[in-house]
């Protein structure tokens, strides 16, 4: 992602978030506008320590299964941002936050996202060229270590 690209990202964001709240302050009252701010806070505390646990608790099975836990990984990192985003006061960080941290948003965004990471592998979204090699190895010794016996 081009630097720009994050820099105006950083600029609107939190302006776009200001817009909103002063309009959701206006139609429902300043107070219910803050109510309801500290509400999405918690909900976002309590989402993120649920769903947390969750991912926590399906990582540590598959590692005592002895896969890898790639699924688990992009899933933790998820519900991290998610929560971020619940927590950070605002309401479209609110909306990313719970697409993030509700399971079956979160599979889409995953999907999506390691779909992209994929594709970006390959080198600007060319189809990445798959190869399957079978072999085996062995370990030669050009001398022998002395104590150990052929």
């Amino acid at each position: 992602m081009p630097l720009w690209v994050l820099a105006l990202l950083f600029l609107t964001v939190p302006l776009a978030e200001l817009y909103l709240i002063l309009k959701v302050g206006d139609t429902i009252g300043i107070g219910w506008t803050v109510l309801l701010l500290v509400a999405d806070s918690l909900l976002g505390s309590w989402l993120l320590r649920s769903q947390g646990r969750a991912v926590w608790r399906r990582f540590n099975e598959i590692l005592a299964q002895g896969r890898v836990p790639h699924r688990e990984v992009v899933d933790g990192v998820l519900v991290i941002f998610g929560g971020a985003f619940l927590i950070t006061p605002g309401f479209l960080t609110d909306i990313v936050g719970l697409m993030l941290l509700l399971p079956p948003t979160r599979a889409i965004v995953r999907r999506m996202l390691v779909r992209r990471m994929g594709r970006g592998a390959g080198g600007g979204g060319r189809p990445r060229r798959e190869y399957d090699v079978e072999g085996s190895a062995r370990d030669y010794e050009d001398h022998p270590r002395p104590g150990l016996e052929r």
